[in-house]
């Protein structure tokens, strides 16, 4: 990997705050290889209130043609966008942006769509089950409503940001496909509960669900990659339950991420 490394090599970032918990930089740039791509992705720590500042001002490098978006940046990303996919539309957030021939920025979010498809190659399908979703944020957003397309029967979504999560649930029913409802974080009763919080990332952090609610014949997801196994993906695992990783996820997310990136052709 990045043998032919030059003046020429294609620019991506990944931004986020913080950042160095990232793994994508390597298989994104891994994959950009794959693809025959002379191309890069390198990581930018950026605080809120520098976001729009940073985004201007990498505009103004022409060799720069994507952006990877993290926590806590999804929604502000989809505002600095001129234009987006109907599902980042509906949603108001993106994880990735692709540079247009003008020099603006067009983008998308596939957290959902790449949650599916992972909760799917581990053998569950979501269609006509019950899900409990905790977190309404950028990611989270994107994976409820990757459920609610996906055939849910009935989706109960929990964050402490009330507000946050209630336009979302009024989002999401609007769509009247699924029995959308705010929900807490006890699984009981559920098919499917999935953390899509960074809780769980630091050793002192409470667990996201309420695992005395947590049965064998439960599928319980993480959207967190480091550590790679966490406390309540350890729990769930104990009690016998199917598990899927953030790097379950980010597997599939990496490969739809990659293939909008590479679409169009780079800006001279």
């Amino acid at each position: 990997m990045l043998d032919n490394y030059s003046g020429a090599t294609r620019v991506h970032f990944i931004v986020g705050d913080p950042i160095a918990q990232v793994k994508s930089p390597f298989g994104v740039t891994e994959a950009f290889e794959q693809a025959g791509r002379d191309a890069i992705c390198v990581p930018a720590h950026v605080p809120t209130a520098d976001l729009a500042a940073w985004l201007d001002g990498i505009s103004k490098s022409r060799n720069v043609d994507g952006v990877i978006v993290t926590v806590p940046h999804k929604f502000d990303c989809y505002s600095l966008c001129a234009t987006a996919s109907p599902r980042a539309e509906f949603l108001k957030t993106v994880n990735t942006m692709r540079r247009l021939a003008d020099g603006s920025w067009h983008g998308d979010m596939f957290d959902g769509l790449g949650y599916v498809q992972a909760m799917r190659l581990k053998g569950c399908d979501p269609q006509g089950q019950t899900a409990l979703l905790v977190g309404a944020g950028g990611a989270g957003s994107a994976i409820a409503h990757g459920l609610v397309m996906a055939g849910v029967r009935a989706l109960a979504i929990h964050d402490p940001d009330t507000k946050r999560r209630d336009t979302l649930v009024a989002r999401l029913a609007s769509l009247g496909t699924a029995h959308v409802t705010a929900g807490s974080p006890n699984p009981a009763g559920f098919d499917i509960a999935i953390n899509a919080t960074p809780i769980g990332m630091k050793d002192t952090d409470p667990l996201p669900l309420e695992v005395q609610g947590i049965t064998m014949a439960m599928f319980v997801g993480c959207v967190i990659t480091a550590p790679a196994v966490t406390p309540l993906i350890a729990k769930a695992r104990d009690i016998g339950c199917r598990t899927m990783t953030g790097a379950d996820m980010f597997a599939q997310v990496r490969d739809l991420m990659v293939e909008f990136l590479l679409e169009s052709t780079p800006t001279p």
